[in-house]
């Protein structure tokens, strides 16, 4: 086991703790991983986070799909510093992708195949790149295309087996993530129900062939730390972090794989529509930070 550092999302300002991050690295740490949601960006952060460290490495947990073609950015960051890099990406939810880049959400296992089958693509540079999908096209020929544009292969020479690993909530794309990805990225782990994730894995490791298993993957835990004198306190610290995915990530009507593995791993707490309707409120009115949160009582499990 091995531990690794996860960047708290940002509020109304960016703040980065240097020092703890430092102090990371100092004591051994494998990994730091910022994130997204709609408001500061996964790439900025982690560049920021490189420019400060020397050896250990920086993944995105996550760069979301729908925000951009994440190849170039990936290679950029694994050249500059000095092959540390690990590529987290994750499709996000309805209420992001639609909400906020303005893309439709459509059939995740499908476009996540894909995408991830184009990036490996560009990362091999084995030939100029091309892919005719359902969900991508490359070169695009669609009604509105000029004609102009020809298969092109990166300039930039990347490494072939730089590391993907994926977000996946649901049985479905956690098997696809064992088939397709490097690792895992969890969200709401309980090491008491691991078997919601190996089961799936083992699956995609089969699909996969070639002898797959978990010494050639990463399942990469996040949980929760909260460090204080005060239970409750710290119960309550976590709050800003439940209420982002509760109310700012998920759509209501969509709510289901994340409401699902939360009552799976024992967050009931956060299968209460009517709790999860309040929060979801207050984060579309725009106060998405810790005070938004604070008169929600959550129940004590």
């Amino acid at each position: 086991m091995e531990l690794g550092l996860h960047v708290r999302y940002s509020g109304a300002q960016v703040n980065l703790d240097l020092e703890l991050i430092r102090e990371a690295e100092s004591l051994g740490f494998h990994s730091i991983w910022t994130s997204e949601a709609y408001g500061s960006d996964a790439v900025s952060t982690i560049t920021w986070i490189g420019a400060h460290t020397k050896k250990v490495k920086l993944g995105t947990a996550i760069m979301q799909m729908p925000g951009r073609s994440p190849a170039m950015t990936a290679m950029t960051l694994d050249h500059l510093s000095g092959g540390r890099f690990i590529l987290g990406l994750g499709l996000s939810g309805p209420q992001v992708a639609e909400g906020w880049h303005g893309q439709a959400y459509g059939k995740p296992l499908g476009k996540t195949r894909e995408y991830v089958s184009i990036v490996r693509k560009v990362f091999a540079r084995e030939a100029p790149l091309e892919h005719e999908g359902a969900h991508y096209q490359v070169p695009y020929r669609g009604d509105d295309a000029t004609g102009l544009g020809k298969p092109l292969k990166s300039i930039l020479h990347g490494r072939s087996d730089l590391p993907i690993y994926l977000a996946a909530i649901g049985p479905k794309n956690v098997a696809l993530t064992g088939e397709i990805a490097d690792g895992l990225l969890t969200s709401f782990f309980s090491p008491d129900q691991v078997k919601i994730w190996e089961n799936p894995l083992q699956e995609g490791f089969a699909r996969a062939g070639g002898g797959k298993d978990f010494t050639s993957f990463d399942l990469s835990a996040r949980v929760i730390v909260a460090l204080d004198d005060d239970l409750g306190r710290a119960r309550d610290s976590v709050k800003p972090y439940l209420g982002l995915y509760i109310g700012g990530m998920t759509a209501s009507r969509a709510a289901g794989p994340r409401k699902r593995m939360s009552l799976l791993v024992g967050f009931l707490l956060v299968s209460v529509l009517g709790l999860l309707l309040l929060v979801q409120a207050r984060y579309q009115e725009g106060s998405g930070d810790a005070a938004s949160c604070d008169s929600v009582e959550f129940p004590r499990a």
